[in-house]
């Protein structure tokens, strides 16, 4: 366990590089995906490599304190959401289209869907519950027949990092286009 985490109290400079590291860590990320080098986040925040190790134990460390305001807070939110709702179209429609959001916004959400970083508790934590619901609201798509009866949630899964890696890998398109694109996939959710 590392000194950030351990509840034991840090220094002012220590722990001023851990709200620096943290701010850089979150800045990074947003921008490129998890898989920012460290010595970039390091050089960002104004220490070095090894302080990065020494407070977080490395990347695994650095995302888990990070994960929760890059993604986490934001997908459970939208698990909730959909969660909350009765109808079962409008509860796998809101959901999808939640997610397909926070994709557009955020690249490390397709980090955290292709699971990169198995050793990040914060990330298998997510990737659970997103898998729980998802297979909870499908199902309930699936009785009410609402839902095309050949849709699984490695569908939704699959759908979602191929969407990731096009974001990542093209120039994004405009919002609206993207809108416009993500209510064909979900209209094509329908039963035929």
């Amino acid at each position: 366990m590392n000194s950030s985490t351990s509840g034991v109290p840090l220094r002012a400079d220590a722990a001023r590089n851990v709200t620096q590291i943290r701010a850089a860590a979150i800045a990074a990320f947003r921008g490129r995906g998890l898989g920012t080098p460290l010595e970039e986040i390091a050089a960002a925040a104004g220490v070095s490599k090894a302080t990065v190790y020494n407070r977080f134990g490395g990347r695994d460390g650095l995302i888990d304190a990070v994960i929760g305001e890059l993604v986490a807070a934001e997908m459970y939110a939208i698990m909730d959401r959909a969660g909350r709702v009765d109808a079962p179209w409008q509860a796998i429609a809101t959901y999808v289209g939640d997610r397909r959001d926070l994709q557009y916004r955020e690249p490390a959400f397709t980090d955290a869907l292709l699971m990169l970083y198995p050793n990040s508790a914060q990330l298998v934590a997510l990737a659970t519950a997103a898998t729980d619901m998802t297979e909870r609201l499908l199902r309930r798509g699936h009785d009410a027949g609402v839902l095309r009866e050949d849709f699984t949630a490695g569908d939704l899964y699959y759908a979602d990092v191929a969407n990731g890696l096009a974001l990542r890998a093209l120039r994004a398109p405009s919002r609206e286009d993207y809108d416009r694109r993500t209510r064909f996939f979900i209209d094509g959710l329908r039963p035929r």
